[in-house]
């Protein structure tokens, strides 16, 4: 990665989140095991202010942009990509609003000051009936005005870090303006709860429950956004944290996989299986697949760090999530190949490098939205 650190800033980070990944690493099998949230690792890094970085620095935050977080991002998924993928919803939701903010400036000033002060905070917005909420679907949540408060009541699914935000922003439909709204709640409106529902075979240590929500009341200036459209209309170059982590589990595969090859010496053979032709073709491979995905997704990143160049992304976004996590799903297969049976034995992490990066192809934006939206595009050109 030294190839892509740029500055004296990114080098201090990426040490620093080294050793957190390195210390996450030792415990990432066991709360993958048990399906149990690590809250104490989002702590650590609240306490070593990784999650004030995507905030602005006009509003007292690090100020980092996409590519600085895209490179921290996937060296702390190389260690525990479960707590890697939910810290970056946090990151990336900071990030956006920074960017582009449409919220009252008072409750955005509150907002920040409560992220200085390690908040967290994510969206929740999908629900068992409508699937991902870039699809468009209406929400089933739904808030109206009783004396003067909004009263919100619903279900949301994938409520990834459920159990250690401090701040939720809920998307629910308003029948009277007939729009989709989003709601900051807070974790102890009276109201709300999480009902522990996550149980998957992949990024089982999100804590990816439901968000359930009966009669929240809220005031007016809960009311923090009117969607215009199905979000994910509106490039958001944050959301490339979500690749990031893909590759950082296709990264750590891959390193073991070269591990394996170097010592791994069967007594057919003179030597270590790093020497067969078979291992080293797949090897080759995979750093090819990994150069390909590295270069692509930082170039994105660099070209959306760029106000006047970003205008001009129209599916490169899209396409840097579909390329990255395809190439992270090639590079688990051929390390678990590498290994042989040993990959599929339950202490070891290739199989679950395996598990987990499968849930990148669930994650936003999906294959099939990515492809078409190339397609139309070269259509119309």
């Amino acid at each position: 990665m030294s190839l892509f650190i740029q500055n004296d800033q990114q080098r201090q980070w990426m040490e620093k989140i080294g050793r957190i990944a390195d210390e996450f690493q030792q415990t990432a099998a066991e709360d993958d095991e048990q399906g149990r949230f690590p809250v104490e690792k989002i702590q650590k890094l609240r306490d070593a202010g990784y999650t004030a970085l995507t905030l602005p620095a006009s509003h007292g935050g690090g100020g980092i942009s996409v590519y600085d977080m895209l490179l921290f991002q996937e060296r702390l998924a190389r260690g525990d990509a479960p707590t890697a993928l939910s810290i970056g919803w946090h990151l990336s939701v900071i990030g956006e609003l920074g960017e582009g903010n449409s919220w009252d400036e008072n409750v955005f000033a509150f907002v920040a000051k409560e992220v200085q002060n390690g908040a967290v905070i994510n969206r929740a917005a999908t629900e068992a009936k409508t699937g991902s909420p870039t699809r468009g679907g209406r929400p089933g949540t739904n808030a109206v005005k009783k004396d003067g408060k909004w009263a919100v009541n619903g279900r949301k699914t994938f409520t990834t870090m459920s159990q250690a935000l401090d701040y939720f922003l809920v998307t629910a439909w308003i029948e009277d303006k007939q729009t989709t709204g989003v709601f900051l709640i807070h974790k102890d409106d009276p109201g709300l709860s999480i009902e522990e529902t996550w149980d998957m075979m992949a990024m089982r240590a999100t804590g990816s429950h439901d968000l359930v929500l009966n009669e929240v009341m809220l005031e007016e200036n809960k009311l923090v956004e009117l969607l215009q459209g199905p979000r994910g209309a509106k490039p958001n170059g944050w959301l490339l944290h979500i690749p990031a982590i893909y590759l950082g589990v296709a990264q750590a595969a891959r390193d073991y996989a070269v591990q394996f090859a170097s010592e791994y010496s069967p007594n057919s053979l003179k030597g270590p299986i790093k020497d067969v032709p078979a291992v080293q073709q797949r090897t080759g491979e995979m750093e090819l697949e990994l150069l390909n995905a590295r270069h692509f997704l930082f170039h994105i990143a660099q070209l959306y760090d760029d106000p006047e160049r970003r205008p001009h992304l129209t599916s490169e976004l899209g396409a840097a999530k579909h390329i990255v996590t395809n190439a992270a799903l090639s590079v688990v297969d051929k390390a678990m190949r590498i290994a042989g049976a040993k990959s599929l034995e339950r202490t070891n992490p290739l199989q679950r490098y395996y598990r987990d990066v499968r849930a990148g192809l669930h994650n936003p934006p999906m294959d099939d939205a990515v492809i078409h939206k190339l397609a139309a595009e070269a259509f119309k050109s």
